[in-house]
């Protein structure tokens, strides 16, 4: 009868409102409120602090902003959204034959206007007249060139950190074997030590081996890409990671053969560059892309955020989405990148940490998959574990890919 009474007691107290309490003797059960505000404060006091470290990292994209500006006002300048971009220089497409009769009478001249290999379309570089602003130029463009498409060269940053030399060698688990899609890279060049199949340069200075550039390279090897081509935006040019230098590399690396195209970069909306990456998926070239390490309160990053991108963000070794992760306007997949090693420019192997080096190894899978003549998507969605909240998120898109994935 006691464990009868017992039962129904329990029940009795799960059946009560919220506020009810139920007493035995001797013993006293805390009210709802003593236990539901300490954990109010908590989950208040952690969401201040995200918001301040959001807050925070928004600040620093602006001070690095100003200083990489401040510093090299003879070649790059702020455009009418506050976005770096190249000084004195727009692009121009869809002007029509007569764009240098207009130009002859508007102050503006032609630097040069190309065709851009692999893609099968034309950009105009347009010189700014003296003493006109960027967004001036915007304006005055737009006002006798009313059907073309402009915008200014914006640059775009690398979205990782190499940080201290690795004091264990991580295995390359998680790698998969077998033929792998040619993968194309726009970014730094690696040093002579990764081994890739072909690098050119887009930009002054370039190729130039740096950091950045050697760790993707590492981590698409390590991750079982195996025909691996590189095209190098940034050379020795403090303007690099322009949106034409972007353009012009994916269009090399696309005549070239690759398949899939890895971009851990990040800037602003420009259509130039967004016109080369539809035109690069029709061709049926998949484009993975980082989503950037400027933090959620961050404008959302490009190319990450364009139509049919493979939009990417990075957990650690204990798969938590890393706080610095930026966002894009839809998200796709997340990878490991912190707790991961990769290789610089000189051959040694160091940390890594950044959405980066998780575009690396889901582009790697992407090209695994359409090389053994699979379904990119659906191989990607079966391998892509769980995390967050049920089904694709905003924090973790549709899952972990390459979790066991930890570099070279």
């Amino acid at each position: 009868m006691r464990i009868f009474s017992l039962i129904f007691a329990l029940a009795a107290m799960l059946a009560a409102p919220l506020a009810a309490q139920v007493s035995f003797p001797g013993v006293r059960l805390p009210g709802v409120g003593e236990v539901i505000q300490p954990l109010r404060e908590t989950v208040d006091r952690t969401a201040e602090a995200a918001r301040r470290e959001a807050d925070d990292l928004v600040r620093a994209r602006l001070r690095m902003i100003d200083r990489l500006v401040s510093r090299n006002r003879n070649i790059i300048e702020l455009d009418a959204r506050g976005e770096p971009a190249r000084r004195g220089e727009m692009l121009v497409m869809d002007a029509g034959p007569e764009l240098e009769k207009r130009l002859a009478r508007s102050g503006f001249a032609l630097i040069s206007r190309e065709r851009v290999e692999g893609l099968d379309f034309y950009v105009a570089r347009l010189r700014t007249p003296d003493g006109m602003t960027l967004a001036e130029a915007e304006v005055e463009l737009r006002g006798f060139l009313p059907q073309a498409e402009i915008s200014a060269d914006h640059l775009h940053f690398q979205s990782g950190t190499t940080e201290s030399p690795a004091l264990a060698i991580a295995s390359a688990a998680g790698s998969t074997h077998g033929k792998s899609a040619p993968v194309g890279m726009i970014d730094g060049a690696p040093g002579a030590v990764v081994p890739v199949a072909e690098t050119r340069g887009f930009a002054k200075g370039a190729p130039y081996p740096s950091n950045h550039g050697s760790a993707v390279a590492s981590l698409l090897a390590s991750a079982g890409a195996n025909e691996i081509r590189v095209a190098d935006v940034y050379g020795t040019d403090k303007a690099g990671g322009n949106a034409l230098a972007m353009v012009k590399g994916l269009g090399w690396l696309i005549a070239r053969g690759s398949k899939v195209v890895t971009i851990s970069l990040v800037g602003p909306r420009n259509v130039v560059l967004e016109r080369a990456i539809a035109a690069a998926q029709r061709k049926g070239v998949v484009v993975v892309a980082s989503v950037g390490n400027d933090g959620p309160a961050a404008p959302p990053a490009f190319p990450a955020s364009y139509d049919g991108v493979v939009a990417v963000t990075a957990v650690d070794g204990k798969r938590r989405a890393l706080i610095e992760a930026g966002r894009a306007l839809h998200l796709d997949y997340a990878a490991p990148g912190a707790d991961i090693r990769g290789l610089n420019a000189k051959g040694k192997r160091f940390r890594l940490r950044g959405t980066s080096f998780a575009t690396p190894l889901v582009a790697a899978r992407v090209a695994h998959a359409l090389g053994a003549g699979r379904n990119w998507r659906g191989a990607l969605d079966r391998e892509a574990e769980d995390l967050g909240r049920k089904g694709p998120d905003d924090v973790y898109g549709r899952g972990l890919v390459c979790g066991s994935c930890r570099g070279r």
